[in-house]
Formats: structure tokens, C-alpha cells, sequence
């Protein structure tokens, strides 16, 4: 037997079957660095049209999650895309640096302030502290392929930030958004500070629902009110409140009615004797069913506005309370009488300012009551629940009480209940200047991803409260401002001033204000006036970062094109940049805001250690890859809850691995190929060839204009379609035997070669915005003179042929699966090995015919076969079997074990095997391929 291998063209590559990406990858952002390939990307880049996302910053405190993956990778993807497509798009990556989750860092192992260190020296401690949170992180980003300036990031911590945030607040100053204001805020314990309305969430909570009673001072004054009554009837009269919140009790200073509800005079027994109580006429019978009352009477009937003015007693403190009227009453729970605490909440704050109620607040910073709350002093006010509760029951003013499921405010970061306090506080005003219509206004010009983000956005600007800016707290960026002692005016020169004190914190960082004497700046007029010493909410911080990071960063434009985060963010860094950014300049800060999801399990739920379905990215990067992390972040639809799991994992990793064995056969049979040299016009080309590439240029298509809508999920289906079905199920499939027996400078292996050249050109780039590792390893394999990598490129120019071909491709590839599915069924009944085993007769209707007519001998290769003859389906014989997926009597085949022998070269059976004496065990075709001018092929 002959020895024909050396007459094939065998695969050749060096790229591996074996991704390896756990080691291979490391290996690849070392040299990423080295050859600083950012820098070469912004100097290719340079002169393009700009595209500039800006980096919503994460917070420096703690290792990377999945979640940070997702955000990172789908940012990473838009920037790559992006240059692909021919803009220069600078990343600038960003660390959100100052706030209380890296105080408490620092006061477990440091103390608080005044234990250990002083002010400064904490300061100095978080600093330190969230420099190695921002070098942990960093690392996992460029682990996980992000390519950006990570050398330059941008730190809201760093002197040069922190001293235009502060030129950025003095623009919001001067433009009159700013103003001081004694209101209720969300007070969280645990913070010891105000809280933004951001940093609020709501959870369900168990709490104390007790009904009071509020006495009448002067009863027949009540009895006056309802007008056209039944009968006095008898006993005490009261007006009877409902809250969950008995600590506020003593903070009341009036219970509230709606002016026009009707209000009923109630006589009943609850236990204590006939008594008399008003409620709201249409929660009566609802009241008495929650009190278990089985008897009861209505004596009168009037408006609420009948009852304003009338004195209650306050149920334990010797303090009279009027009844007032407000719009925010409602009848939804309770009795129809809101318990009124101006110091507790923003409504009751509203009506008290209106009614010139005091505006008294007995809870101090630590949420427990001040000295001189009488009965009680230094209670912590949920604590001292169950003694107020004790004590209405001693005096007799407990109607009734029962535990509540609700909705309740908690602090964002700590997960626990917040308070309501009246407190001073620096606030940017929703009013002030028209911020909230103009930032309402704005919200009509960006373009929002999903476009249910705009309605959600909207609302939230149109019902929030006035942003409560400052923070009591060490670790953050000041407040510069002086305050007139007596008239608590900002000082006149407050813009100026502020321009001074960025000055010295663009050279000192923060610790230049809190160490700043008064008298460096004012002089003279020092002793009038007080340095504030509060600090910003941390969502100014990484808010200004429109303005902060583009006065630093030349390369980083006002507005950017895109803000991309999850969709919390809607309440957080959107709606804090947007608010800034409309205040300084009247305009948002960016053209388009892109929101995802959060991740989940497979089963839906929430990520959570208590479950033991966390997912770390790190432990990924260490087993799959960096880049089945990428593959899994672009294969699903962000725009919902994002699923991941080990199985999920899996499923990515097999589908990455299909991807990469397309690619390693196209690098495998480009060998020798050289692209200056080998190339052949796609007018010349075979029609197979040219079908390839123009399905290859339709698809790209498709790429990019996903790319550019930011829908990678049709991406990834559209990439792993084309290489499963496209090129491995159909092109590549056929093109084996043309590119191993034709010869090797032959046309057919020529223009073979030259449309899978153009096919991985194409794919590389496609690739390349997810699996940054792969794209480069493919690139680095390819033939021909390129540059360093594929992020240096743009998208591939495929060529485009002068005319259609005429064939029907997609025809062909229907009657080629029918035969494969018959073929399939041929080897699992163990009548034929392969398809080449097998002869294949196809008896097809007058439209068939004409779709495989023209490929004449050549279906064969279509069909892999060693024989395929076309038939009019008036022949077919009565064994020929119907197509599944043709209608009756337009497709049938006979397929038969081949009678013939075995060609030792291309393994095709036929009948002249051994017809040439020189070469006994090939067929005549191999003879021409191997010692003759090579076979002729014009389709296939």
C-alpha cells in the first residue's frame, strides 16, 4: 500500500485545541501591559471621532463580585466595539473613595474618632485603607481583560478631584440651588448621619400598630362641631390615632384630619365604660371589626374642618395639641386622624411649619431620646417602644394594638431601620431655580436603555424631596463654607471663598479645610463667622464626576455618550449626576444611559453566602477563564435579571469551545497561505466560497449594528449560529476534502483558503469586544503582516462580488440536511461507517432539480457522498423514501451502501479505483490532483 499522505494538505497550527485560559490569560495581560497596548490604542485612535463612556466609579471597599463582572465586562465590550468601529474611545476607570462603609473599616480596627487617632489621623487611616481596596480591585478588572488607563484612574479621594468637586459645588452655589433648612431627614443609626434619598431602600419590617387616645379638653366644644345631632350620648370623647411608630409620641404636637372627609361620632364599649371616639365615617365599620366592638352607635356626623382648632390633651405629657388639617390625610389605615410629629416626618414637618407648630426634636445623633425627654431620657428609641406602649396602657390611653407587616425605610448600606429627624442640614432645593422642571426636562433629551428607565427616572425626580447634601461624618469632602454666627447667612463672598479653599485642597487634600483657620481666609471678619465642618453626601462625589473627571482629563469631553450601570442606579448615580450636572450647567451629563440587571442564580434568587450560590469571579477566572466569564456576561439578555451558575458556566464554556475549534480549523487550513500572494478575487473564487463570504459580510452586518445598539446577546447568538451550522455543519464541512486533495496552489484550494482568510479576518474583530484573550490568540496565528493586536484594527473590509451567483444556497443546504438525516440513520443501523460509504440518489420535483442541477457532479461534495444522482421525481421507485420538511411527492431519496472500493487518498468509494496502474489504490480525481494539473471545481 502507497503512502499518500504527503500529497494532502493536512491542518497545520500552533494554535491549541485546549484553551488553557486559566494560564494561558495572565500570561496575555502581562504583555498587554508591557507593550502598554491602551497607549498604542488612544495613538492609532487619535483623530477618529470620539465616543466616550464615563465610568460609573465602584465603591473602594471589598474584593470584586459577579456583579462587578457583569458592569465591567459590558463596559469593556462598548468600548472595544466601539474602536472597532472606527471612533477612539478612552476608558477611564474610576474609584468611588470617601463615605462611611470605609469609616467602618477603619473603627473596627482603629477606633473611632477620639479613641485612638485624631480627625486627621483617621483620615489619613481611610485614605490608606481605601488605596488597597482600590489596588485589589484593580488587579481583578485587569485580570478579567478591561482594557482602560489603569496607571491613571480617576479616585474621588485624589487631591486634584476632591478640589474640582469643590469649584463644581461653588457653581451650584452661585447658581442659587443651595440653602439650609431644619427639616426631617433619613437618619440612619448606624451612620449617625443624614442619608440621601438614595441611600434609603425598603424592606418589610414588624412594627408596634397601636391605636391612642387623644382626649378633648372641652368636650361640649366637640359636641358644637356636628351639627344636627342624633343625641350627645355619653362618656369621655376622644380622637383616636394609629401609628407604627409609638417612639415618636413624644415628639407630637397635633393630630391632623382632612378638612373635607366626613367624620363620624362614635359611642361604643370597648371595655373601659361607654365611651365616645371620632373617626373618618367610611372606616367605621372596619375600626370595630379591628377593636372586636359588636355594638355600636353613630351620634353625628361632620366635616373635618369642622373639628380645626379644638384642643386635644396629649396622652402622657401635660401638653395641649390642636387638631389641624392637612391634604396628606388619607383613609387607607388608622382612623382617619393622623398623630402629627413636626421633628419626624416630611409631611407632618410641612404642616407644621403651616400651622407654626414647634418643630420639636427630642432624639439625638445615637437615635435615643435627649435630656429632659420626660419619662424618656436615654431610651433608644426603638427600644422604647414597648415602654411608651406600657406606658398608654397604665393611663389608660391604649385603645388597641397589634403587630404590623410593612413596608419600612432602611439604611442601604447597613440593612437596618432608618428614623426621620428633624435635624439642620445643607440641602440642593428641587425648586431652587426650576432644578426639578429643568432636570425633568432633560430627562427628554438622553436616550434610554431599556426605554422604561425614562419613565423610572422621571418619576423619581418628579416625587423626591430636596437633596439633603451634607453628612456628618470624618471621612469625606467638605462643605466649605462659612456661616454668619448671628444671621446664619453664607458669607457674601462664598463663591470666592470656596475657589480659595480648592486651592489649598488641590495641594493638601481635605485635611487643608478641617486644618484651615477662618482667620487665613476671612481675616477679620472670622470671629462673625463659623467653618462648617459637615461633609458631602459620597453621591456629589462620584455625581460631579462629569465635571471632575473632564476637568482633569482632556481626553474625557462634557457631556459623554454613555453612562452604563445597573438599574438601581436610577435612584443613585444617574439621578445624583444628573441633578449636579443640570444644576452647574442646565444639562445632563450624558447622551444615552444604559442600564442591566442583577444577577441570580438559576433558580431566580438573589445571590447570598446564606444560600451558598455566590459565584466568584475569581474562582472563575482560576477554572474556565476570564474569557467564558465575558461569554456568559454577552450571551444573556442584561436588560432583565442576569442567571448564572456553575451549570450555567458550563454550558458557556462548551459553547466557547465550539467557537474556538471553528477558529482553530480556519488558522489550520490557512497554512501556507499568504494573503499578498494567495489571495483570489471573490469574482474568481468558487461559488461555495463566494456564497461563504457574502453570508460572512451579511452577518457582520448584523455585528456591528448589534454592537452599536448595545444588544450583545444577538451577538453572541448570531456568532455561535454561524460557526455551529454556518461554517462548521455546512462550509467547512464540505470544504475538507477541496482543501486536503486538491493541490496545494490549486484554484479550488486557493479560493477556499482565501474566503476562510476573509471569514477569520472577520470573526477575529467579531470577537474580539467579548473574548478579548481568544481574539488576540487567533490574531497572533493569523497569515499575513499585521499589527500587534486586533484592538489596533477595525472592522474587516470584506470583499463584495460583481454579481450574484446563481445558485440557491439555502435550497441546496435543505436537501443536504434531508440527506444527512438519512445518512444519520444509515450509521446507527450500522449499514454504512460514513457518509463516503454511501451512494445517494435524489428523486426531487422540476423546482428541486433546478436548485441542484447546476452543481452537476460536484453535489456529491455538497451532499459528502461518493455519488449523488439527481432524478425527476416521475422515477422515483417505490423504496425511495419522503423527506421530512418537503411536502408530499417533491423530495425523495434512495441511499445504498457504495459497491465500489475505497480510494486510500480522499476515502471517496468509486468506480475507478485502480483504473490507473501507477496508482492502484486511488481514483482517477487524486490521480489528477496528484500528478496531473488538478482537478477542475466550479461550485463545490
Amino acid at each position: 500500500m502507497s503512502d499518500y499522505k504527503d500529497s494532502l494538505n493536512l491542518p497545520s497550527t500552533q494554535f491549541p485545541m485546549r484553551a488553557n485560559l486559566a494560564n494561558r490569560e495572565p500570561a496575555m495581560v502581562k504583555a498587554w501591559q508591557e507593550q502598554d497596548l491602551y497607549k498604542k490604542i488612544r495613538e492609532v485612535s487619535r483623530g477618529r471621532p470620539t465616543f466616550v463612556l464615563l465610568d460609573g466609579p465602584p465603591y473602594a471597599n471589598g474584593a470584586i463580585h459577579i456583579g462587578h463582572t457583569v458592569n465591567k465586562t459590558l463596559k469593556d465590550i462598548v468600548v472595544r466595539s466601539r474602536t472597532l468601529a472606527g471612533f477612539d474611545a478612552p476608558y477611564v476607570p474610576g474609584w468611588d473613595c470617601h463615605g462611611l462603609p470605609i469609616e467602618h473599616q477603619v473603627e473596627k480596627k482603629k477606633g473611632k474618632v477620639g479613641d485612638k487617632l485624631d480627625a486627621k489621623a483617621f483620615r489619613a487611616a481611610c485614605r490608606e485603607f481605601a488605596g488597597r481596596q482600590v489596588e485589589a480591585q484593580r488587579d481583578d478588572f485587569i485580570r478579567l481583560g478591561v482594557l482602560g488607563d489603569w496607571d491613571n484612574p480617576y479616585l474621588t479621594m485624589r487631591a486634584s478631584y476632591e478640589a474640582a468637586q469643590l469649584r463644581g459645588f461653588a457653581r451650584i452655589v452661585e447658581r442659587g440651588h443651595l440653602y439650609k433648612g431644619y427639616k426631617p431627614v433619613h437618619w440612619c443609626l448606624d451612620c449617625r448621619s443624614a442619608l440621601a434619598e438614595a441611600e434609603v431602600e425598603y424592606e418589610d419590617r414588624t412594627s408596634p400598630g397601636i391605636d391612642v387616645r387623644f382626649g378633648f379638653v372641652d368636650q361640649e366644644a366637640v359636641l358644637k362641631s356636628f351639627a344636627g345631632l342624633k343625641r350627645a350620648g355619653e362618656g369621655p370623647i376622644c380622637l383616636p390615632i394609629w401609628t407604627t411608630t409609638p417612639w415618636t409620641l413624644p415628639a407630637n404636637q397635633a393630630v391632623a384630619v382632612h378638612p373635607e372627609l366626613e367624620y363620624a361620632l362614635v359611642q361604643f364599649d370597648i371595655g373601659k365604660g361607654t365611651e365616645r371616639m371620632i373617626f373618618a365615617r367610611e372606616m367605621v365599620s372596619g375600626i370595630m371589626m379591628r377593636y372586636g366592638v359588636e355594638e355600636f352607635s353613630e351620634l353625628g356626623v361632620c366635616s373635618g374642618g369642622k373639628l380645626a382648632g379644638l384642643k386635644l390633651q396629649h396622652p402622657f405629657y401635660a401638653r395641649r395639641v390642636p387638631i389641624i388639617t392637612g391634604e396628606h390625610v388619607t383613609t387607607d389605615a388608622g382612623t382617619g386622624s393622623v398623630h402629627t410629629a413636626p421633628g419626624h416626618g416630611q409631611e407632618d414637618f410641612a404642616v407644621g411649619v403651616e400651622n407654626d407648630l414647634p418643630l420639636e426634636n427630642p432624639v439625638g445623633n445615637d437615635g435615643c431620646f435627649v435630656a429632659g425627654t420626660e419619662l424618656f431620657t436615654g431610651e433608644h428609641v426603638f427600644k422604647a417602644n414597648a415602654h411608651i406602649v406600657e406606658v398608654l396602657k397604665e393611663r389608660g390611653m391604649l385603645v388597641h394594638t397589634a403587630p404590623v407587616h410593612h413596608s419600612y425605610p432602611h439604611c442601604w448600606r447597613h440593612k437596618s431601620p432608618v428614623i426621620f429627624r428633624a435635624t439642620p442640614q445643607w440641602f440642593i432645593g428641587m425648586e431652587e431655580q426650576g432644578l426639578r422642571e429643568a432636570a425633568l426636562a432633560e430627562i427628554k433629551n438622553v436616550g434610554w436603555l431599556p426605554g422604561w428607565g425614562e419613565a423610572r427616572i422621571a418619576g423619581m425626580i418628579e416625587g423626591r424631596p430636596d437633596w439633603c447634601l451634607s453628612r456628618q461624618r470624618t471621612w469625606g469632602v467638605p462643605i466649605p463654607i462659612f456661616i454668619h454666627k448671628d444671621t446664619e447667612e453664607m458669607h457674601p463672598r462664598t463663591a470666592e471663598l470656596i475657589e480659595l479653599a480648592a486651592q489649598r485642597v488641590e495641594k493638601e487634600g481635605i485635611d487643608a479645610w478641617f486644618d484651615l483657620d477662618p482667620a487665613e481666609l476671612l481675616g477679620d471678619e472670622a470671629d462673625s463667622y463659623e467653618k462648617v465642618t459637615d461633609t458631602m453626601d459620597v453621591w456629589a462625589d462620584s455625581g460631579m464626576a462629569h465635571h471632575c473627571v473632564s476637568d482633569w482629563r482632556e481626553e474625557i469631553p462634557y457631556p459623554v455618550d454613555l453612562y452604563l450601570e445597573g438599574s438601581d442606579q436610577h435612584r443613585g448615580w444617574f439621578q445624583s449626576s444628573l441633578l449636579t450636572s443640570v444644576a452647574m450647567h442646565g444639562k445632563a451629563p450624558y447622551a444615552t444611559v444604559l442600564t442591566h440587571g442583577f444577577t441570580v442564580d438559576e433558580k431566580g434568587r438573589k445571590m447570598s453566602k446564606s444560600l451558598g450560590n455566590v459565584i466568584a469571579p475569581q474562582k472563575v477566572f482560576n477554572s474556565l477563564g476570564a474569557d467564558v466569564l465575558r461569554l456568559w456576561v454577552a450571551a444573556t439578555d442584561y436588560r432583565g435579571e442576569i442567571s448564572v451558575s456553575d451549570e450555567i458556566l458550563k454550558r458557556t464554556s462548551d459553547a466557547y469551545r465550539r467557537i474556538r475549534n471553528t477558529a482553530r480549523f480556519l488558522l489550520g487550513n490557512l497554512a501556507g497561505f499568504d494573503p499578498a500572494e494567495h489571495s483570489v478575487e471573490i469574482d474568481d473564487m468558487l461559488a461555495l466560497d463566494r456564497w461563504a463570504v457574502t453570508r460572512t459580510r451579511a452577518l457582520q452586518d448584523d455585528v456591528t449594528k448589534a454592537y452599536e445598539s448595545y444588544e450583545f446577546h444577538h451577538i453572541y447568538h448570531g456568532v455561535h449560529n454561524f460557526c455551529v451550522n454556518d461554517m462548521g455543519g455546512f462550509f467547512l464541512d464540505i470544504l475538507k476534502d477541496r482543501l486536503y486533495t486538491t493541490p496545494a496552489d490549486s484554484l479550488a484550494r486557493r479560493s477556499a483558503q482565501t474566503a476562510m482568510f476573509h471569514i477569520a479576518e472577520a470573526l477575529t474583530r467579531w470577537l474580539a469586544p467579548v473574548l478579548c484573550f481568544t481574539a488576540e490568540e487567533i490574531w497572533s496565528s493569523l497569515p499575513g503582516e499585521r499589527g500587534e493586536s486586533v484592538m489596533l484594527s477595525t472592522w474587516h473590509a470584506l470583499p463584495r462580488a460583481a454579481t450574484e451567483d446563481s445558485i440557491d444556497w439555502p435550497g441546496v443546504v435543505a436537501v443536504r440536511e434531508a440527506v444527512s438525516r438519512q445518512l444519520e440513520t444509515l450509521r446507527k443501523s450500522n449499514q454504512i461507517g460514513s457518509g463516503l460509504q454511501a451512494e445517494v440518489d435524489i428523486y426531487a420535483d422540476d423546482a428541486v432539480n433546478a436548485i441542484l442541477s447546476p452543481l452537476g457532479d460536484e453535489l456529491r461534495f455538497v451532499t459528502i457522498t461518493s455519488e449523488a444522482r439527481l432524478h425527476p421525481i416521475s422515477e422515483s421507485p417505490a423504496e425511495a423514501i419522503e423527506v421530512e420538511g418537503f411536502a408530499a411527492g417533491k423530495l425523495r431519496l434512495l441511499i445504498r451502501p457504495s459497491e465500489h472500493q475505497k480510494c486510500q487518498r480522499c476515502w471517496h468509494y468509486r468506480k475507478d479505483v485502480g483504473d490507473n496502474s501507477a496508482h492502484p489504490e486511488i481514483c482517477a480525481r487524486c490521480v489528477t490532483n496528484v500528478e496531473g494539473p488538478g482537478e477542475t471545481r466550479r461550485f463545490a
